[in-house]
């Protein structure tokens, strides 16, 4: 099944977001998210987080000066509309990078989900592993 419009939008929005992560972003992602953002990643040690704080302390760890260009992607996407407003989005996320000098792709398994709030979506939830 080809994806609609407003799956396109959907993927669109989430990779930007994943761009503003990949580059260091914090204001760019910041505005993706809805401020009580809830999560369950590697980072929580399986506890829930909630709130930006949590999010914002890696946004603002130094920067390796000898960084590399990132890639990311998502393979795969599925996309639950929940509503005309709230959708869950599953995909594995691939990371491109060299490391080294060589070039290395990890992956990651991501479920957000996005609710669209006085006419602007906004990430809600997200699930890593």
């Amino acid at each position: 099944m080809s994806p609609t419009d407003r799956d396109r939008d959907i993927l669109s929005l989430n990779q930007a977001m994943l761009e503003s992560v990949a580059k260091g972003d914090w204001r760019s992602y910041a505005a993706f998210c809805d401020d009580d953002l809830s999560c369950f990643e590697a980072e929580t040690n399986g506890v829930l987080a909630e709130g930006l704080p949590f999010h914002r302390y890696y946004f603002e760890l130094p920067a390796d000066s000898n960084a590399n260009p990132v890639n990311v992607s998502m393979a795969r996407p599925h996309l639950r509309w929940l509503s005309e407003d709230a959708v869950v989005l599953s995909y594995t996320r691939l990371t491109q990078r060299l490391a080294g000098g060589e070039p290395m792709t990890t992956s990651c398994c991501e479920t957000r989900v996005w609710q669209r709030q006085n006419g602007t979506w906004k990430q809600v939830h997200v699930h890593r592993s």
